[in-house]
Order: C-alpha cells, then structure tokens, then sequence
C-alpha cells in the first residue's frame, strides 16, 4: 500500500492501493475498504484514486459520496 499524504493533517486514512477496477482504503482504526467500479461506480473510484494520489479530499469524498459503497472490509 501507497501512504496516504494526508496534506491536510486531520485524515483518518493512512494508505491506498489502486488496482484497474478498484482501490483500496485503509483507515486508521477501521481496518481497510475496497471500493470497486460495480460496487461504488466508475466516476467514484475514478475520483478516489485521483484524491488518493493528490494527499487531500479522500475521507471527506467517501463520506460524502462512496460511505456504504464498499465491495469488502477486512480488518
């Protein structure tokens, strides 16, 4: 997994991994998600691994518009 860069100091989000059709989230006390384009929609997790890579806007993106969107939890 890829550290989050969390510019904005207050992300509850510690990594990603992107795949071609997924990524995957990994939250600091909520073990990691994976949102995937059946599960969240292709423009979702287009914008996730966009807000993944670029450090800021991902918890507040998932919150607002991929929360109960995920594929599978693993802790």
């Amino acid at each position: 997994m890829i550290a989050y860069a969390n510019l904005s100091g207050d992300s509850p989000i510690v990594a990603y991994r992107c795949g071609a059709d997924y990524i995957d989230v990994a939250f600091r006390d909520a073990g990691v998600y994976r949102y995937t384009r059946a599960s969240a929609g292709a423009h979702r997790v287009a914008a996730m691994k966009r807000l993944a890579a670029a450090g800021r806007g991902l918890a507040a993106f998932i919150a607002r518009e991929a929360h109960d969107r995920y594929a599978e939890k693993r802790d």
